[in-house]
């Protein structure tokens, strides 16, 4: 059980497009960074400063490197959450304090889009809830979030997120899998998807009641929410 030592949590999640300039990409993120340091959590899309550039695979992975060395000096007391290209694994990356404190391979990869191809299986082992300054936490990527076994890994956390780069024409299973999760959990989902032309969009926050807040219009997605909330509905529903 969670300590949820802080109540008012506040939620930064960006709805960004991915450009063929990985620097460009990384100074944007910097940007939202600088923007929003009075964010408990910021939130980017799957792979967000590269893409899945499988034609520029060995740059995109050298610059998960590049990517850490300017990111790490900035987070302190919010916490940070991307993915990037570590070698051949698709790398979840949760950054706090200027350290990396959780890391997680993706463990489904999507074969529709040759991931299997070009990344290695993460290990299902590391979907696995971590706790940060007393709020509990699970991590999900992408087409993970399909998976009913992976939710009964993180049952009992307060927040799970999960980055994505989910495709348009599957804009409905996102949305709908994503309130799931967050009702069957009893927990907060939080989702930042890619906004690139052929992406769903619809990054969002669901709450455990399964209330859902989204604008595909924004880039940037805030909400301030209430963690207590979760324990008021598993009292409710599960009488836990």
């Amino acid at each position: 059980m969670s300590l949820l030592k802080k109540i008012e949590y506040s939620i930064a999640i960006l709805q960004l497009k991915t450009v063929s300039n990985y620097q460009k990409n990384l100074d944007t993120l910097i940007e939202y960074i600088h923007k929003n340091r009075d964010r408990d959590l910021i939130v980017a899309p799957e792979v967000y400063l590269t893409g899945f550039d499988y034609e520029n695979f060995k740059e995109a992975s050298d610059f998960y490197y590049t990517a850490l060395e300017s990111l790490l000096p900035l987070i302190t007391n919010q916490i940070l959450v991307l993915t990037l290209i570590n070698s051949h694994f698709n790398q979840a990356i949760v950054i706090h304090n200027k350290k990396i404190v959780h890391t997680q391979n993706k463990y489904k990869l999507f074969r529709l889009g040759d991931e299997h191809k070009y990344f290695i299986q993460g290990n299902r082992e590391l979907i696995k809830p971590f706790t940060i300054n007393g709020v509990k936490y699970g991590l999900l990527i992408c087409f993970e979030l399909r998976f009913k076994e992976l939710w009964r890994e993180l049952e009992d956390v307060d927040i799970i997120i999960i980055p994505a780069m989910w495709g348009k024409s599957r804009r409905v299973h996102l949305e709908v899998l994503a309130r799931a999760l967050a009702i069957m959990n009893q927990c907060f989902v939080v989702v930042a998807n890619s906004a690139n032309i052929d992406m769903a969009k619809s990054s969002l926050i669901t709450s455990p009641w399964g209330k859902i807040i989204k604008n595909n219009r924004l880039k940037l997605i805030t909400k301030t929410i209430d963690l207590k909330e979760v324990t008021k509905v598993r009292r409710l529903v599960s009488m836990r």
